[in-house]
This record gives C-alpha cells, structure tokens and sequence, in this order.
C-alpha cells in the first residue's frame, strides 16, 4: 500500500473515531438511543463504503484491505452499541455491605 493511501485510511479511520465520539455523546441514560447506532452505521454505508469501493476500483487498495477497513467501521458500529448500553445502564452504585468490607480492607492494612 502507498504511502499516501495509507495517510488516508488513518484519516478515515479517525473520521468514524470523531463520529463515534459525537453520536456517544449524544446518547441519554433514559434509553431509546437506537437511532443513534443506526445513524452512525448508515453514516458508514453512505460515505464510507462507496469511497473504499472507489480506492478499490482505482487499485489503490486490495480486496483484503478493503475488507479489512469495512470491518474495522463496523466493529465501532457495534462498540458504539456497547458503549450505548452502558450509559443506559450503568453499573450499580456500591452497597453498605462494598462500603464495609472496603473500609475493613484499609483498617486491616493499617494495622499490619
């Protein structure tokens, strides 16, 4: 792969980065943030893979690379997903019973 082809995937790749950032961004712990995962993905159809084809075409990526570069996009499609659904649920807050065992831990430390 040249150089300068190799310059612009990473350009590309931190293009879906910045996406996937901003659409996380907009996501709201009440849920119904599915339209936010679709969004991105159809970001990926519509501008990505026509442009990927286009290098492609032009022989400046193989088939193997191109692949390879439509499943990185989609990967983050479904880090996004994940991501999503942690803010929508987020871990449990620590129970009296975590704050006891923790506060027994450090005074037990302190001891030894």
């Amino acid at each position: 792969m040249e150089e300068n082809v190799r310059k612009e995937l990473d350009d590309l790749e931190m293009m879906v980065f910045n996406w996937k950032q901003c659409y996380l961004g907009d996501a709201t712990p009440d849920g119904n943030n599915d339209c936010l995962v679709e969004e991105f993905e159809e970001e990926i159809i519509t501008y990505m893979s026509p442009y990927l084809r286009r290098l492609y075409q032009c022989e400046h990526l193989t088939a193997e690379e191109t692949q390879e570069f439509l499943n990185f996009c989609h990967s983050q499609v479904e880090e996004l997903r994940t991501l999503i659904r942690e803010v929508e649920t987020p871990p449990p807050k620590p129970g009296i019973w975590h704050k006891f065992v923790t506060q027994t831990r450090i005074a037990w430390r302190k001891e030894a």
